[in-house]
């Protein structure tokens, strides 16, 4: 493969790195791929996104067989957990999916190369062994790097993956802890908090700032953590872990209040890290080539995706922007078609962002508090579940559409969303919004009935002049 030459090696094959290679290939490119996974998917599909989706849906199911059938005249015993098959199905999506994109590869006559790619050149890219040497070097007009992130260490605290895990681990438990410990109350660690308490654990969740999910609009966030409190999570905010020793009863973390102040002592069977991600640069060889990074560590790129070294571009996690597979594979198609001749282009303003907890909170846009940090007038138009019919059939009534919109010319500039199929729902504010949609828009476009999606047209109404059904 030496002498052979590539229009494109991507390195790196998570939705970034796969989704530009499919698109490149389509465009009439000749593609390689270097993955340093046995598997495609990278991190959502192996150890991220997919596998704890899949954790959550069954979790899901349990808690639903044994606590919410009742109210639908269906009784059954209460239900047992088949801890193997639990984890076993989860590993089945996983290789699902991963052979998913190698048949797509196939598909799409895409080269592929196992290993870590190391940027030899700004036209070559060595693929480097578990034991560091290199395998093969890749000739090629183009490089895209698309390597994703990592788990961001916390100081005082290390992750052995076995008592003290990260996402990757508690994805890979050998049982159900009696007491688990997250650190973190973002996305990750709330979801994967929650697949454990459905299933029996006590939850508790710690988190430096005062408040969880931050980025979330206000008002959801507080609506979202009394509803996470109801389902038995347990909250210590404005805290800190400053160590955690391992010992044969457990763990004991040492816990203190982020602004000073005693510590206290937290006893916990695992502990779970999630204290959000950093871009993976390491070995890629970057400051050889002359790549320059960011301030906060990512990869600095111009509107087109193209680092300060002609022909090496980068997407998804290791440049600006949401740390979120969707913009990866947003970033891939647009970078790619860009070097096809195309014009492709990704408004990360718009990237919508889902946490799939029950329920679920999803937005789009700007939060109530970064338009009035902006200066912005704006109106606020909200529809509560317990309105929606369907919601009502569904016994799933919890939370409310919250839509705001320009104060002066109606166009909307973010929706928030709690409630049971926030992430579904979300996709129609999206696809609104990219097109300036006003609040009216949305309210006067026939919604069927009875959907879920109908709050969407009456929390629209709301923010135009007045919904009908409230």
């Amino acid at each position: 493969m030496a002498n052979e030459l590539f229009d494109l090696v991507v390195i790196g094959s998570g939705p970034g790195g796969y989704v530009a290679a499919i698109r490149a290939s389509q465009l009439g490119l000749k593609v390689a791929v270097v993955e340093k996974r046995a598997t495609f998917g990278g991190t959502c599909l192996n150890v991220g996104c997919i596998p704890s989706k899949a954790l959550l849906q069954s979790s899901h199911l349990f808690e639903e067989a044994g606590h919410d059938l009742a109210v639908h005249g269906i009784k059954v015993a209460p239900p047992t957990l088949d801890f193997a098959q639990f984890m076993k199905r989860k590993a089945e999506v996983v290789e699902a999916t991963t052979k998913g994109v190698a048949f797509l590869f196939r598909k799409n006559k895409i080269a592929s190369f196992q290993g870590t790619g190391r940027i030899a050149s700004a036209g070559a890219v060595a693929v480097v062994g578990d034991d560091g040497s290199i395998k093969d070097t890749l000739t090629t007009k183009n490089i895209l790097i698309a390597s994703g992130s990592e788990v961001t260490p916390l100081p005082g605290v290390t992750v052995d993956e076995k008592k003290i895990v990260s996402s990757t681990g508690a994805l890979e438990l050998a049982e159900v802890p009696k007491r688990l410990v997250v650190v973190g109350a973002g996305i990750i660690g709330l979801e994967l908090g929650s697949v454990w308490r459905r299933l029996g654990s006590d939850v508790t969740v710690i988190e430096f700032l005062d408040r969880i999910t931050p980025g979330v609009d206000d008002e959801i966030t507080r609506q979202f953590q009394r509803s996470l409190a109801k389902q038995g999570l347990k909250f210590k905010l404005g805290s800190k872990v400053t160590k955690a020793e391992v010992g044969g009863a457990g763990i004991t973390l040492s816990v203190e209040p982020a602004k000073g102040g005693a510590a206290e002592a937290i006893e916990a069977d695992i502990v779970l890290v999630c204290i959000g991600r950093r871009p993976y640069v390491e070995g890629l060889g970057l400051d050889k080539v002359g790549v320059k990074l960011t301030p906060r560590g990512r990869i600095e790129v111009d509107a087109h995706f193209q680092t300060a070294v002609p022909g090496i571009y980068a997407i998804g996690d290791v440049i600006d922007g949401p740390m979120l597979a969707h913009k990866a594979s947003e970033d891939g198609v647009a970078c790619v078609e860009t070097i096809a001749g195309q014009k492709g282009h990704v408004n990360w303003d718009l990237v919508p962002a889902i946490i799939y907890t029950q329920p679920e909170v999803a937005w789009v846009g700007r939060t109530e508090e970064q338009l009035k940090a902006a200066g912005v007038a704006y109106k606020i138009g909200k529809y509560p579940f317990t309105a929606d019919p369907r919601s009502r059939a569904n016994g799933a009534t919890e939370g409310f559409v919250k839509v705001l919109a320009d104060k002066a010319t109606d166009q909307v500039l973010g929706v928030h969303i709690i409630g049971a199929e926030a992430g579904t729902m979300i996709a129609e504010a999206a696809m609104a919004m990219e097109f300036s949609a006003s609040a009216e828009d949305i309210g006067r476009v026939c919604h069927a009935h009875p959907t879920v999606n109908e709050a969407m047209k009456e929390a629209a109404l709301a923010a135009w002049e007045k919904p009908i059904h409230l």
